[in-house]
């Protein structure tokens, strides 16, 4: 009886490490292009060398650690073709389930956009505060047009979007202007101008692409070349 408890732990461990990991990768804590060193790892999360080794395999199969023989392990810098399949796989999923979108939404969940929309206005430069937001409010419209359990397999596929759209947020003077296109998003689909709410989604979900442009020409060394390049190592600055 003991074994499978012990088993049990070991499976949550594993996986508590390699999401506090993951967590670290998106938050740009952990930089793009930067070494990482298993000792140091498990000294930070006071774990021993092997749940952060699993943890990396892990990262490494989502594409956000990349393991070269005799080098070393990196994260991986933002790939912008897995940043394009993504936002392929986000558009084609939250443009969609806004057809679905009631001619009567839910009021309850109107009212959550609603607060979610003031609060995304008092977070001020808060970067992590307004992309908890974000999400928050993206997967209550999916919430809104019934098709919640898609929104799991949209935040699998986005590791490289997520820091793509983690940068602009950096570089951006306020995260003002995005929480306004929320605004006009929701407007939209209350008065159930779906073609609207879709054209105005489609423009705001591809923000990503001019920020990223701009990112790239100051600062290439966060982004993926040619693959299977090997990094060098060395310090990466993701922002001034």
């Amino acid at each position: 009886m003991i074994r499978p408890v012990a088993d049990s732990n070991k499976q949550s461990n594993r996986r508590v490490i390699y999401e506090t990991l993951r967590r670290k990768v998106l938050t740009l804590e952990l930089r793009p292009g930067e070494s990482l060193s298993e000792k140091d790892l498990a000294a930070d999360l006071g774990v021993s060398r092997t749940p952060v080794r699993e943890g990396l395999i892990l990262l490494a199969e989502d594409g956000l650690v990349q393991v070269f023989p005799q080098i070393g392990s990196f994260v991986s810098r933002v790939d912008m073709q897995r940043v394009t399949d993504a936002q392929f796989l986000r558009e084609a999923v939250e443009l969609t389930a806004l057809e679905d979108v009631p001619e009567s939404p839910d009021a309850g969940l109107l009212d959550e956009l609603d607060e979610n929309l003031a609060a995304q206005r008092s977070a001020g430069e808060d970067v992590e505060e307004f992309f908890t937001l974000d999400e928050r409010f993206h997967h209550t419209l999916l919430r809104l047009s019934g098709h919640e359990r898609a929104w799991p397999t949209v935040v699998s596929a986005k590791g490289h979007l997520d820091r793509a759209r983690r940068l602009g947020l950096y570089e951006s003077s306020s995260p003002r202007v995005f929480a306004d296109q929320h605004v006009e998003i929701l407007e939209a689909v209350r008065h159930h101008d779906l073609a609207l709410a879709r054209t105005t989604m489609r423009h705001h979900l591809r923000e990503v692409f001019a920020d990223v442009e701009r990112i790239r020409a100051r600062k290439p060394e966060l982004f993926a070349s040619e693959a299977g390049t090997a990094p060098v190592r060395k310090t990466v600055t993701v922002w001034e």
